[in-house]
């Protein structure tokens, strides 16, 4: 019994935070950004993402220890629930394409950013993020033309990118030390 606690405390602290994005996915699916490009929203879902991401795992009081696979899984669990329980199925590819791009960019940022600097992290997922997109679309809708799109929607994705990793940064940089879950 005492073996299976620390995989039952994990499965519950990834399920809480798959929780937590998907929470923020839906609501902000109801916010509609003042710009005149289909599907441009703020992405803050991936606030949680980048906090797994950065959480410290060789922190000795951290009991629980979470790896990138760990913050992958809540990303595609919350894409998928997320496209479910909005009703934009239709939508699944683009969200997971941009959502697999911009993780892998982000964990390629990870090795040379620090706790101070999250917030480039997120700038490069939310460009990445947008760059997956737009790929998506114009495989599914074969319409190259789509590529014009990009400009503004990695103009948008920094914007949108340094927010969230902002968001992060202060969150991971104001936890009180000997932080557990």
């Amino acid at each position: 019994m005492q073996k299976k606690q620390p995989k039952l405390k994990k499965l519950t602290i990834m399920a809480a935070l798959t929780t937590a994005a998907l929470i923020i996915f839906i609501i902000e699916a109801q916010i509609q950004l003042p710009i005149p490009i289909p599907g441009a929203k703020l992405g803050l879902a991936n606030t949680i993402t980048l906090f797994v991401l950065f959480f410290p795992t060789n922190d000795k009081s951290t009991s629980v220890n979470l790896k990138s696979t760990d913050a992958l899984m809540i990303l595609i669990c919350r894409i998928l629930l997320g496209a479910i329980f909005t009703g934009r199925i239709l939508a699944l590819a683009l969200s997971l394409s941009g959502g697999l791009l911009s993780f892998a960019a982000m964990i390629a940022a990870k090795r040379i950013v620090t706790n101070k600097q999250i917030w480039v992290c997120g700038a490069i997922g939310g460009i990445f993020h947008n760059i997956g997109q737009i790929l998506a679309a114009i495989l599914i809708t074969e319409t190259p033309a789509m590529i014009a799109y990009l400009p503004i929607l990695i103009i948008i994705g920094i914007i949108t990118g340094t927010l969230t990793g902002l968001i992060t940064q202060t969150i991971l940089l104001r936890l009180p030390k000997g932080r557990k879950f």
